[in-house]
């Protein structure tokens, strides 16, 4: 065997990237563009809270005794919550680079 060749693979072939779509919609995808998607992901960790909040109130009111469930409904509700504040920074990050980009 030939040291130097030891390791090297061949190179995938270079496939052809489709030429985007002309005009405004040619930009989105078939899913809804960004703000469809970020509005579905708050509305989603809003009814994660809002079943939290409920879990919460039927175990409080002693119309439930299953504290597990209310207890996984917290969690989950931290869980989505905290995704959600990453995002938030994530955006408020790009924004502030944006925002110092030379023209």
């Amino acid at each position: 065997m030939d040291p130097v060749r030891i390791g090297v693979q061949a190179a995938a072939p270079i496939q052809e990237v489709p030429a985007p779509a002309s005009g405004a919609e040619g930009n989105r995808s078939q899913d809804g563009g960004f703000l469809d998607q970020l509005k579905g992901a708050i509305a989603q960790a809003n009814d994660v809270q809002l079943q939290a909040s409920h879990a919460v109130d039927e175990l409080m009111t002693g119309k439930t005794q299953n504290i597990h469930q209310a207890m996984v409904a917290l969690q989950q509700a931290d869980i989505s919550f905290q995704l959600m504040m990453q995002v938030r920074n994530k955006l408020v990050g790009a924004y502030e680079e944006i925002q110092r980009m030379q023209i």
